[in-house]
């Protein structure tokens, strides 16, 4: 067998700095597109004449031309999660090296690439497990308040929600199964809140038992990155990479409803919406604006986003979901609703993320997590398990339409704005 020359061997060094890129990328959570851009824009700046990649989950095979030779390279990411930052560094990287082989007229080395990747990939995150279970109690009180809770329902799912993002994050970075961990996490957060409003009303500081809010105390599990970029590959047209990424957030989303279907099953709740709040109008709409920007901020910086990005993210998807929330109480369909907040996302983040210099899928995805109706869903796979097929028929086609229709709103501010998206090359 003849030994591969020294060109050959460049390419190989080449195609596999190229797919370290890719790996990074992949396993900081973004959609398949993302992560074949950042690949191809690599190797071009390196000198490749051509990159092609095939992207799931978490599997990449990618091939590497160069005059008459090609390489192809097939590699795993077992890491499934989101790390804002590292996209926005990456994204960063990936900008430069192109701007420095335009400068250069010469394409970038193989060791400048892997420096700087191995830099980004060694950047522990931002915030400690402490402060992270902070954001995630912050988000998830605020969607409390966004599904009619109270002030005992808000505070009883801080206090729960952050216990149960304390126990998810240090067993997910002790390497524990994704399922499981979800499961465990939405039993603690679960368990906390009902035994927090139990106690305060055996010792007679509640008239009643608020147990209304349980479910929102789990809403930190919500796999809406997933979701999101799931459903925006299958827009363009990858379905593997969608399909996989959709399955796996539902898997997820049952994991944690079925944790929350046996926690209701031993106390003997279902979680029935509440009733709405009787709040005058304009305090109402102003609380809206406050509780929109706190969850999304939260959400933003448990994804480890930096604080200019989260306070991006958080004041577009304020305006998007109170204008959400009128709507719907003016009487448009809930679906339509969220399309129509969701293409505002979309037109505001791609105006916005260049200025902020971060990636534009780092200010739309938190944006739109919040909109997700994650209550729906669970209730949805609660009434499934309890046999009462055509409760949890409602409100699953309820929530799937809503998720459809927040994907259409972003596709089509996309597809308005980045000629990739709008037309088939």
């Amino acid at each position: 067998m003849a030994s591969p020359d020294d060109d050959e061997l460049d390419l190989i060094r080449r195609s596999g700095a190229a797919l370290q890129v890719g790996k990074l990328s992949l396993s900081a959570g973004t959609g398949s597109y993302r992560v074949k851009a950042s690949m191809a824009r690599t190797a071009r700046a390196m000198g490749v004449d051509r990159h092609e990649a095939h992207v799931t989950l978490t599997e990449i095979t990618a091939t590497s031309h160069r005059g008459r030779s090609f390489r192809t390279e097939v590699a795993e990411v077992r890491s499934v999660g989101v790390n804002a930052d590292r996209l926005a560094e990456l994204e960063r990287m990936v900008t430069r090296f192109e701007r420095r082989r335009d400068e250069r007229r010469a394409p970038v080395s193989v060791d400048e690439v892997l420096d700087e990747v191995n830099a980004i990939a060694a950047k522990p995150p931002l915030y400690p497990a402490l402060l992270n279970a902070l954001w995630s109690a912050i988000a998830c009180a605020a969607f409390a308040f966004l599904n009619n809770g109270g002030p005992v329902e808000v505070g009883g799912v801080f206090i729960a929600a952050g216990l149960g993002q304390l126990v998810r994050r240090n067993l997910m970075h002790r390497g524990y199964n994704q399922f499981g961990v979800a499961m465990i996490a939405a039993t603690v957060a679960c368990f906390s809140y009902l035994g927090l409003v139990t106690a305060l009303h055996e010792l007679g500081m509640l008239t009643t038992r608020h147990e209304a809010g349980y479910v929102s105390a789990v809403l930190f599990l919500i796999p809406g990155f997933p979701l999101v970029a799931g459903a925006l590959d299958l827009a363009r047209l990858d379905f593997s990479a969608g399909v996989s990424r959709l399955t796996y957030a539902m898997v997820i989303l049952m994991s944690a409803a079925l944790a929350v279907w046996g926690v209701s099953s031993v106390v003997g709740l279902a979680p029935d919406p509440p009733p709405p709040p009787d709040i005058d109008a304009a305090l109402l709409l102003a609380l809206r604006f406050v509780a929109s920007f706190l969850g999304v901020l939260g959400f933003a910086l448990m994804f480890n986003g930096p604080w200019v990005m989260a306070i991006g993210a958080a004041t577009v998807g304020m305006f998007a979901n109170v204008i959400r929330l009128e709507l719907v109480d003016q009487g448009m369909v809930t679906q339509a609703a969220a399309a129509v907040a969701a293409l505002l996302v979309g037109l505001l983040a791609g105006w916005g993320a260049p200025k902020l210099d971060v990636p534009r899928v780092t200010i739309s995805v938190p944006a739109v997590v919040i909109m997700v109706p994650g209550v729906t869903a669970y209730r949805a796979i609660f009434y499934l398990s309890d046999g009462n097929t055509v409760q949890a028929l409602a409100y699953g086609v309820q929530a799937t339409l809503v998720v459809v229709c927040l994907t259409i709103g972003l596709a089509v501010a996309r597809m308005v704005t980045d000629k990739s998206w709008g037309l088939e090359r």
